[in-house]
């Protein structure tokens, strides 16, 4: 059974021979597990696990296309200005969330004069033809392939920061819409430049923080008012050409699976653990609905503890595998805590009790 038939009898419920594979990696784990064994980099760990996805682009549009312009620096950091217009710290070397300092498009009228106009008028960062090359390349290895970028939420987080889009939530609605709006357009119009090149892709996978540990950031009601008209928008479109679509959120949203149902989502990845996420709770009530990728704990794996990754990896897989729609990926992205011989062996458990 090929990666592409797997995933998509997930999708459908229907008998595969195992679970569909992926996960994601921090650049630091890549880095120890070269040093511990691993020959290459991050496709070959993704080889070895066998994965069966293939991503053939990735679209985030920015007004500022390119830019990065570093402002200051010391030995451990340098503070940028970014594609998107803000100003942020970030650590030389080594990955970690950054230290937001300022966000250009801090106010509607910086929206309306500056950001809206640039964005719309900023070249499609997509190159249509090597998503086309990559296309034809997964298709050879029989692999699932979609289309990726990030949503409307994420996009206005990243464009006027989180405390300037959660007053502007209840103070300004119109204006969350039309950045929601005007990014979904740009991400739509990059993605039809690659159908235009024969690319029929198997899905869409899209991307948006929008909880943080014990629920969403905003209410479901005002989520279903703001932002979940232009996520409705994203699935029928991607509904429209035949794909099925893959929801990545971080944080605890249990509270709107129904309205990501309604959206047309069709599965729901990486199910945050840490913040609280078990498909054991939602397997039952919503595994006919929404199939679920993840929830495997990595500050389990990052105890290098086999004994307890191997019963974390069990449970879930029970619970995600009486559905028949369940694939296996961590709960985020596996950390440098995590050795190369336990990624290993976490390899060894998701073939042992993801074989139906």
């Amino acid at each position: 059974m090929t990666g592409c038939e797997r995933v998509n009898r997930m999708f459908a419920r229907q008998d595969q021979d195992r679970v569909p594979r992926h996960d994601a990696y921090w650049p630091e784990t890549i880095a120890r597990w070269q040093r511990e064994g691993l020959q290459w980099d991050q496709a070959d760990a993704l080889r070895l696990l066998g994965a069966d996805f293939q991503t053939l682009c990735w679209s985030w549009p920015s007004a500022f296309p390119g830019q990065r312009v570093v402002l200051s620096q010391d030995a451990e950091t340098e503070t940028v200005r970014d594609a998107w217009g803000g100003v942020a710290r970030f650590w030389k070397g080594r990955s970690g969330t950054p230290e937001h300092i300022s966000f250009g498009c801090d106010s509607r009228e910086a929206w309306e004069k500056t950001y809206r106009p640039a964005m719309l008028a900023a070249a499609n960062e997509i190159n249509p033809q090597l998503a086309a090359l990559r296309y034809h390349e997964g298709r050879a290895c029989g692999k699932w392939n979609h289309l990726a970028g990030v949503e409307g939420f994420e996009a206005l987080r990243r464009l006027i920061g989180d405390e300037a889009c959660l007053i502007a939530m209840i103070e300004d609605p119109e204006w969350v819409r039309d950045i929601v709006r005007v990014h979904t357009d740009i991400v739509l119009r990059s993605f039809e430049g690659v159908l235009a090149e024969g690319v029929a892709p198997d899905g869409l996978w899209i991307y948006g923080d929008m909880a943080y540990n014990h629920a969403t950031m905003c209410s479901p009601a005002m989520y279903r008012e703001l932002v979940w008209p232009a996520h409705k928008r994203m699935a029928d479109w991607a509904h429209a050409h035949g794909m099925k679509v893959i929801y990545h959120t971080d944080g605890r949203v249990s509270g709107v699976l129904d309205l990501y149902i309604a959206a047309g989502f069709e599965c729901l990845q990486p199910i945050e653990a840490k913040a609280g996420m078990d498909i054991r709770d939602f397997a039952p009530t919503h595994g006919d609905r929404l199939a679920m990728f993840g929830n495997i704990d990595v500050m389990k794996m990052a105890t290098n503890d086999l004994g307890l990754i191997e019963e974390e990896i069990r449970v879930k897989f029970a619970a995600g595998m009486a559905t028949r729609g369940y694939a296996y990926h961590s709960d985020h992205s596996v950390p440098p805590q995590v050795s190369w011989k336990t990624y290993q062996a976490i390899i060894g458990f998701v073939e042992r009790y993801g074989t139906y």
